[in-house]
């Protein structure tokens, strides 16, 4: 008992704050969504009433909620592969026997992740500017034309997406060039020995042994790519016509745009609710494969 008491005393301080910050206003956003909290009730709380699920019916009755869903899907279906692909390249590179100043590409590749978001959005933008920016003035110069990179509905997601990639991956990258480094090396001589070509050392040794970890990167990746919002709110403000509006943008225009912070909590929920899904379903996923 002694010991179980001294063992609270240390975890208390962290179970306080984690109680203060995570568990009580996360309580507090699920009660909020069962009210019509706008406006109106910030001013005088009389006015708040309670709706039950009124706000998660009409959530799923807007047109524009399953638009910014649809682009939320689009997002995390190709950017979560391609920034996985990335980053599993980047690795492989980085922990090739021939890659030479491996502590200075880890650090430049790596830099992206610790840079303001908002700040290297904005410097993308005009990269990216139709008139000015010197992606077209390169391909005007290789005798293509002007894209409009973040005006035209078509090329405006991609844009994102690309970005996004470059901004993330070298998180992913330090995650699996650590698994890729905890592979013991007998198993490469044995597949060598056994002929193995370096396809199938990479096929049956190196991806069988990072399933783990490529797991692990993969609810990681597609919980943050399902969080989209910075992006488009810098870039391309959910432009144009809709097509860059993310759930999580969505949730920000209807809770400090128009104030409906009761709905805006409902979206919130119908979020989390959409990433624990596809998170129990990889989950579920890795599971069936190691099985089989």
């Amino acid at each position: 008992m002694k010991v179980e008491r001294v063992a609270w005393t240390f975890v208390a301080p962290a179970l306080a704050v984690i109680g203060l910050f995570f568990v009580l206003p996360v309580i507090a956003a699920l009660l909020l969504s069962l009210t019509d909290f706008d406006l109106y009730a910030l001013a005088d709380t009389s006015n708040l009433r309670f709706t039950g699920l009124r706000n998660y019916i009409d959530t799923l009755h807007t047109p524009l909620f399953w638009e910014a869903l649809a682009n939320t899907l689009y997002f995390v279906g190709v950017g979560v592969p391609l920034s996985m692909l990335v980053s599993l390249g980047t690795a492989l590179l980085l922990d090739s026997k021939l890659a030479r100043f491996k502590g200075f590409f880890r650090t430049a590749l790596f830099a992206p992740v610790v840079t303001t978001v908002v700040a290297v959005a904005v410097i993308w933008r005009y990269l990216f500017n139709t008139q000015y920016g010197l992606v077209n003035y390169a391909l005007t110069s290789l005798g293509f034309g002007a894209i409009d990179w973040l005006g035209d509905a078509n090329w405006s997601m991609p844009t994102i997406i690309l970005f996004a990639v470059w901004k993330n991956f070298g998180y992913n990258m330090i995650i699996l060039l650590a698994g890729l480094q905890a592979i013991p090396g007998e198993l490469y001589e044995a597949a060598r020995i056994d002929g193995a070509s370096a396809w199938q050392r990479l096929r049956h040794v190196t991806l069988p042994m990072l399933a783990p970890t490529l797991l692990l990167v993969a609810i990681i990746t597609v919980a943050g790519y399902f969080q989209l919002f910075a992006e488009p709110y810098v870039m391309t403000r959910g432009g144009p016509l809709r097509s860059t509006t993310s759930v999580l943008y969505y949730m920000y225009e209807e809770g400090f745009r128009w104030w409906n912070l009761g709905r805006a909590s409902a979206i919130a929920f119908l979020l989390f609710a959409l990433i624990l899904a596809v998170t129990a379903g990889l989950l579920r996923f890795a599971r069936g494969s190691r099985a089989a």
